[in-house]
């Protein structure tokens, strides 16, 4: 491979497969992928954890130009996914692409010749656009607990799972009750002899409707015209309706709060547990989870759920703040990412010396969460105010991907050395984000990884997602100063 690219893509998950194969698709060969791991696949190659799986109908978790018509599950399990991403890079000439074992470090835009100068740990390069695919879920998020190092049993994230790890018959503590956990404490509580489950802040749990494909299922998608399609459609529609709870009508989760509540007493028959797994904030404020048998596993005899907080851990164990300690094998921590980073550890460095640290010290913001202002030619995938609560990640990444391909012909047709989207564009724009976020749920009464340091809610898209796709639709001229 050279070491000077018309595109440089930052990290090899849907983001970045699906720009490479778009940007392809659009005469652009001149790319890389730059890739810190020895593998493709991003959040699905990390988290490898038992029980692993999307909570996204398989229906709707695949690009649309490579749609996916032997899924195992309603719900696809994490092996599936990834290896439906590998499939897509191969069948595409994407992997040739990828340079493996190159973390960038640093991004330096050099007004001069129009190009991003990139250091990684694989070696020196150079690229007139460079794109970030790493994503809001990459970097696991560690809690600040007095004592952690000092514990001298097995620990690890649940996004660095340790299948060499002797778990069976074991003492083990599970701190964390997000998605992941929810996924694996069953999984866990099935080897534990004994299993401490250490919860901050109850979750929503409702029931997964998942279920195995048949044969007839499959035969259906692959073999009849329009039949998947029909399928993505509905299923998409259906989730997007939950839009209105999420941002404008929380008073409509009252129907899945009567389905939450017969879901937990149906599994829960100890009205204590029952009470201590009830949240208290408002459904939807937090991601809403499924599960059909993380309940069941928190009323085995051998599993005990843990509501005082967490005093300090020590060599053998975890002492909470009523003075109990619970000595423990294991430690494994389900504490979920550090999603408000985006581009960190990366330092990123625009017109004039500006680095993104300054520029979003007031907070992460990106118009249209895609370009910030001072730093031409760069690029996000899923980046501030594009996470969703209701709907497939991958619709908004393909037209986040159509935008960013837009821009890359605009540049080629007219010349361009580098675009910059203006200061008020994007000032405007986050305003607007601001004043739509306060009618949403997320904006009521619970703190989650939604928000920044201060509070604010900077992740999530407050609206439909086809009102995303629609401003995404086209690059506005108007929105830019730009250089040949």
């Amino acid at each position: 491979m050279g070491s000077d690219y018309e595109v440089a893509i930052i990290g090899s998950g849907f983001g970045g497969i699906g720009a490479a194969v778009r940007l392809k698709q659009a005469g652009v060969h001149d790319l890389v992928i730059l890739e810190k791991a020895d593998e493709l696949g991003g959040t699905w190659r990390d988290n490898t954890y038992p029980g692993a799986a999307c909570d996204i109908p398989s229906v709707l978790y695949s690009f649309s130009f490579e749609p996916k018509h032997d899924w195992s599950r309603r719900f696809p399990p994490q092996p599936e996914i990834l290896d439906y991403l590998r499939r897509c890079a191969r069948k595409h000439g994407v992997r040739r692409h990828i340079r493996f074992g190159a973390e960038v470090t640093e991004a330096r835009f050099d007004e001069a010749v129009g190009r991003w100068r990139i250091s990684t740990t694989g070696g020196p390069l150079t690229a007139r656009v460079l794109i970030s695919a790493c994503g809001q879920l990459n970097r696991p998020a560690w809690p600040d607990i007095p004592g952690r190092e000092s514990f001298r049993g097995i620990s690890f994230h649940s996004a660095r799972w340790d299948h060499s790890a002797p778990l069976d018959g074991r003492r083990i503590a599970v701190i964390g009750t997000g998605a992941s956990a929810i996924q694996f404490v069953p999984e866990l509580a099935r080897r534990a002899r004994r299993l401490h489950v250490f919860q901050r802040s109850a979750p929503y749990v409702i029931g997964k409707p998942d279920r195995p494909y048949t044969a007839v299922d499959r035969a259906l998608m692959r073999n009849v015209p329009g039949w998947s399609t029909l399928q993505r459609a509905v299923t998409y529609t259906l989730l997007e309706a939950r839009a209105l709870a999420f941002v404008k009508y929380p008073e409509l989760f009252a129907l899945v709060m009567r389905r939450w509540r017969r879901h937990l007493e149906r599994q829960v028959p100890d009205p204590r547990l029952r009470r201590a797994l009830t949240p208290d904030y408002p459904m939807g404020c937090k991601r809403i989870l499924l599960s059909d048998d993380y309940y069941p596993a928190l009323t085995e005899p051998h599993v005990e759920l843990v509501t005082d907080p967490i005093e300090r851990i020590t060599p053998a164990g975890i002492v909470t703040c009523d003075g109990t300690t619970r000595e423990v094998d294991a430690i494994v921590y389900g504490t979920g990412f550090r999603a408000g980073d985006f581009l960190a550890p990366m330092k990123i460095v625009g017109l004039d010396g500006l680095e993104l640290n300054e520029a979003w010290r007031d907070g992460a913001h990106a118009h249209l969460g895609i370009m910030i202002s001072g730093f031409p030619n760069l690029f996000l995938l899923y980046g501030p105010y594009t996470n969703l609560g209701h709907n497939s990640i991958i619709y908004m990444l393909e037209s986040q991907i159509r935008y960013v391909v837009g821009c890359v012909r605009a540049m080629r047709r007219a010349g361009l050395s580098w675009i910059d989207v203006r200061p008020e564009v994007t000032e405007e724009f986050r305003r607007r984000m601001r004043r739509r976020m306060r009618g949403t749920v997320w904006e009521r009464g619970c703190t989650s990884w939604y928000q920044d340091a201060e509070g604010r809610v900077v992740n999530n898209w407050p609206g439909f997602t086809f009102t995303y796709r629609n401003a995404t639709r086209r690059p506005d001229p108007r929105h830019f100063r730009a250089r040949r």
